[in-house]
C-alpha cells in the first residue's frame, strides 16, 4: 500500500463552539495538541491541517504544521479531507478530527493497520461507553455494529437499548477515520449531506446511505473530544492527571 497521511480538518465557524481549534488547553491550542498526537504517530511530514480560515492557517504554520487551504463550502470534516486529498500525493487518508487532543497515537496506528488489512474499506474507531451519562449525552455518537465489525448505525440517541430504554453497555465513536481515495471521492461528489446524516449530524452516516460499508475497530478509551466549551475543563483535568503520572 502506498503513502498514508493524516489530515486534521479544522474550521473556525462551529455552531456549538465558534473558534474551537484555537481554544486553549492549559496554554496550548486544541489544534496544536491534536497535531502533536498525530505527529507522534506518523511524524510531521505525513500530517496536514486542512482549513479555510486565515487565523487557523497562521496559527498552525506558527508551530510548524503543514497546512492545506480548502473551500469554505465544505459541509463536513470528511468533505474537507477530500478537498485536501486533491492537493496531497497519497493512497490513503486518515481523518483525525481537530477536537481530539488526547487521541492516542497507538489508536491511530490501529486504524491504519485495519485500513491496510482491508484495502478499499472505510475504517472508523470506537471504544466502550463506561457510564450512563455518556450513553445519554447527545454530543456523543453511539455505535451499533455487527459482530464482524460492520457498522450498522450510529446515532446521537442512546442506542442500543431495550423496551425499558436502559443502559446495558454500548460503544461510542472515536473520531479517527481511514478512507481510500475512491470512497472519499464518492462521498464528496454526492453533492451535500444525505437525509439521515442531516438529521443526526454524523458525517460517517453518508457512507452507509451511499451503500459504502464502514468497518469499526476497537481502540482505547484514552481520547476525550472537545465538543462544547464545557468540555475544556474536563480535558484540562485529564491533561494534568496524566502529567502527574
Amino acid at each position: 500500500m502506498g503513502r498514508t497521511v493524516i489530515v486534521i480538518p479544522a474550521r473556525y465557524e462551529s455552531s456549538r463552539f465558534p473558534g474551537k481549534p484555537l481554544a486553549l488547553l492549559d496554554g496550548t491550542s486544541l489544534i496544536q495538541r491534536t497535531w502533536q498526537q498525530c505527529v507522534a504517530a506518523l511524524g510531521p511530514d505525513d500530517v496536514y491541517v486542512a482549513t479555510d480560515d486565515d487565523r487557523i492557517e497562521s496559527h498552525c504554520r506558527g508551530f510548524g504544521a503543514q497546512v492545506v487551504l480548502t473551500p469554505t463550502t465544505c459541509p463536513t470534516g470528511t468533505d474537507r479531507v477530500y478537498a485536501a486529498s486533491e492537493q496531497i500525493d497519497a493512497e490513503a487518508f486518515v481523518n483525525v478530527q481537530g477536537d481530539e487532543p488526547l487521541v492516542d497515537p497507538a489508536d491511530i496506528h490501529t486504524v491504519i493497520a485495519a485500513s491496510q488489512a482491508h484495502p478499499g474499506e472505510v475504517v472508523n474507531a470506537m471504544c466502550p461507553i463506561e457510564d450512563e451519562a455518556t450513553f445519554r449525552d447527545p454530543n456523543v455518537p453511539k455505535v451499533v455494529s455487527a459482530p464482524d465489525g460492520r457498522l450498522l448505525y450510529m446515532s446521537r440517541a442512546a442506542v442500543p437499548t431495550g423496551k425499558d430504554l436502559g443502559f446495558r453497555g454500548a460503544w461510542r465513536q472515536v473520531c479517527v477515520y481511514a478512507f481510500p481515495t475512491s470512497a472519499l471521492e464518492r462521498y464528496a461528489n454526492h453533492g451535500g449531506k444525505t437525509p439521515v446524516e442531516q438529521i443526526e449530524d454524523i458525517e460517517i452516516l453518508r457512507f452507509l446511505e451511499l451503500g459504502i460499508p464502514v468497518r469499526m475497530v476497537a481502540v482505547s478509551s484514552a481520547s476525550l473530544a472537545v465538543d462544547v466549551p464545557g468540555d475544556i475543563a474536563r480535558v484540562e483535568a485529564e491533561l494534568r492527571r496524566r502529567a502527574r503520572r
